[in-house]
């Protein structure tokens, strides 16, 4: 009875509450002219009204660089009771049939082998065009029809539905599925100060445009070069200030220190981050020399190691990779020959890089001090 008396008593307060759905967030009495839109949360009042003359949403990812757009996705909590259900699903997270994976891959490797930049700067353009719309994002689940997108947090932020693809005999993969030959790349992640972040955008610009072609031909054209923004964290190991993460994504031969093309771009973009800007790597990306010395850049890695120690005296769940990565024992750098083809170490001599294949151990362009992997035609 207790229990029946406090449903009643929920049901009550939210009935005299008024629990009607909020209206709907954005409004256009023209098309996608003339809107109003209402940021509203629960039965709140304290929320602002804008009012836009004109509101003109990209129909496809294609039309950003053509008209030096650039998107900011700002994410709102509304009620759970507006309509919608919307789901985050990016194309390179779906899973998709095998064999256009193993033969996309192929096209991939004869491109770095014999290809130019003008062939390979097309091909990823031509990748990019089978994007899907809204970059990935739909309405309901099925089509998308135009923002806003409403729905819950776990369709949303999460990237895509791979791991829910079907059991068939592996006639559809994941891109990153080992029992196939497809995609196989590197991804290295790391984050900037907000307040470096224009000197350091200023300093990539200048080195694409020494060669636009290169730059191109460096980077998986199909995503870019992702930035995205990052609060400051009282966490331990969080980011100390407001940041912007960068990711790229680029091509990885299967053979052991076989460079890919203009592997000096992305080289010199991880040391200007790491190097000139004080930039930290993503836990959960990069090769190993982006780690070396990390530690000692996050003001309360002293008090983290210590309630590391508190909780995992034994170091149960330590290994020599984390006992390097921390800073405790050992350098995540390991010097050997090809070993900055690889991101094990930055090169200090031509054999750290692939001489024999013509890539030697050379300053950076635009950030002298860093060492890269330069092509002997690109320097």
């Amino acid at each position: 009875m207790k229990s029946l008396a406090a449903v009643l008593l929920v049901a009550i307060l939210l009935q005299l509450a008024g629990c009607s759905p909020p209206p709907d967030p954005v409004t256009c009495t023209d098309g996608t002219s003339n809107c109003t839109v209402t940021n509203t949360y629960g039965s709140f009042t304290d929320r602002t009204i804008c009012h836009a003359a004109n509101v003109v949403y990209p129909s496809t990812e294609q039309e950003l660089p053509q008209h030096n757009k650039v998107i900011y996705r700002q994410d709102d909590r509304v009620d759970v009771s507006t309509p919608g259900d919307g789901l985050g699903e990016l194309f390179l997270f779906r899973s998709v049939p095998t064999a256009l994976l193993v033969s996309g891959r192929a096209i991939e490797e004869q491109l770095q082998e014999n290809g130019t930049d003008i062939a390979r700067c097309a091909a990823e353009e031509e990748g990019a065009t089978r994007q899907l719309p809204a970059f990935g994002f739909t309405n309901d689940g099925v089509s998308f029809t135009g923002y806003p997108i409403v729905g819950y947090q776990h369709r949303i932020q999460a990237s895509g539905s791979c791991i829910d693809g079907p059991e068939d005999a592996l006639l559809s993969s994941c891109a990153w599925d080992p029992r196939i030959r497809g995609s196989f790349m590197y991804n290295s992640g790391f984050s900037v100060a907000l307040s470096k972040a224009p000197a350091f955008i200023a300093d990539m610009l200048k080195l694409r445009d020494l060669n636009p072609d290169a730059f191109c031909a460096a980077l998986d054209g199909r995503v870019g070069l992702v930035l995205r923004y990052v609060k400051a964290s009282s966490a331990y190991l969080g980011k100390h200030e407001d940041s912007i993460d960068v990711d790229i994504l680029f091509y990885r031969s299967r053979t052991d220190g076989m460079p890919h093309a203009h592997a000096d771009v992305v080289d010199e973009i991880e040391q200007m981050a790491l190097g000139k800007y004080g930039g930290l790597p993503h836990w959960g990306k990069n090769r190993n020399f982006a780690f070396d010395g990390a530690i000692a850049r996050y003001p309360k890695a002293d008090k983290f190691l210590k309630v590391k120690s508190r909780y995992d005296p034994d170091g149960l769940f330590s290994s020599e990779w984390t006992d390097q990565v921390l800073g405790i024992n050992g350098t995540p750098n390991i010097i050997k020959n090809h070993c900055a083809i690889e991101g094990l170490c930055v090169c200090f001599n031509d054999s750290h890089c692939a001489p024999e294949q013509g890539y030697f151990c050379r300053p950076g362009k635009v950030y002298k001090k860093a060492k890269v992997c330069s092509s002997e035609q690109d320097y």
